[in-house]
């Protein structure tokens, strides 16, 4: 899988060829959220309170780097990591 990042139990994937806009997916557990790169915010699923704050922060502090990774995504490139929240 297109993982870009873990922390705290949460990944973080790109996944290739994926629809617009320009999104990740946090998977916590059984849990799933695509969320907004540009505007970090939920745009399907369910993650709890917590762990979305967690990975709202984490994108935020991220933001260029995402839209990076969904660059090299999209061209089908090996995406690279991105630094966990720590």
């Amino acid at each position: 899988m297109p993982k870009a990042s873990d922390f705290f139990g949460v990944s973080i994937y790109v996944y290739w060829r994926d629809h617009g806009p320009s999104h990740f997916h946090a998977v916590y557990g059984d849990d799933e959220a695509s969320v907004s790169i540009e505007d970090p915010r939920m745009l399907d699923g369910r993650l709890s309170p917590r762990v979305l704050g967690l990975v709202i922060e984490w994108a935020s502090l991220h933001r260029e780097e995402l839209r990076q990774v969904w660059l090299r995504a999209k061209r089908l490139e090996p995406l690279g990591t991105i630094e966990p929240l720590t």
